[in-house]
């Protein structure tokens, strides 16, 4: 029986959200293709017609998440620029429900150790997303004294996804909220540098 090219699709998207939901819960190692198949409604067979391995099924769901993930960040921000933009983007981010929904929260914690390890093209999947946010928050942060647009954006990823992860495995402790309420000072501390005029 032949499907139509949407259905396809569709099911591909299906099988994307139900690994990212156990990646997230789970990690890469505890999210067999049996148990995303069996968690997307789908049987194992069907897996190859969309993925040519786990490995892939990462990679594309480093991607997707990245995508998504754009629009729900930004999303309110686009006019903001300087110390009122990285106030809401950071405390956005930064909150026990990101730390704690597994559903649909960052999915990086689950797998930043993952991809250390992970094939070449998973890596650049995760260099080309890291890219793409590092742009767009240079574009609203700029840098300081001594410190590039660019320097300043890479560093807010690098502190705002290493919070999270060790938000997340100390989850239980009261650490955990402290890390994100340091994280959170650190990096509003002072506020941002007012945006530049443009010419």
């Amino acid at each position: 029986m032949r499907y139509a090219p949407e259905h396809k699709q569709a099911t591909r998207e299906r099988i994307l959200t139900a690994a990212q939901t156990l990646f997230r819960k789970e990690g890469f190692a505890g999210a067999s293709v049996e148990r995303v198949m069996r968690a997307a409604g789908l049987t194992v067979g069907g897996f190859y017609a969309h993925f040519t391995s786990k490995e892939t099924l990462l990679e594309e769901s480093v991607r997707v998440f990245f995508r998504n993930q754009q629009v729900r960040w930004f999303s309110g921000l686009e006019k903001l620029r300087g110390a009122e933009f990285l106030d809401l983007f950071v405390r956005r981010y930064l909150n026990p429900h990101i730390r704690d929904n597994m559903e649909t929260g960052c999915i990086m914690p689950s797998v930043l150790s993952d991809l250390t390890r992970g094939t070449p093209e998973a890596r650049e999947a995760l260099a080309q997303g890291l890219e793409t946010l590092a742009e767009e928050l240079g574009d609203h942060v700029p840098g300081g004294e001594g410190v590039s647009d660019r320097q300043r954006a890479l560093a807010t990823v690098a502190l705002l996804f290493g919070a999270m992860t060790l938000a997340r495995v100390t989850k239980h402790l009261p650490l955990s909220d402290e890390i994100l309420e340091a994280a959170r000072a650190f990096l509003l501390a002072g506020g941002a540098p007012p945006p530049k005029k443009r010419h």
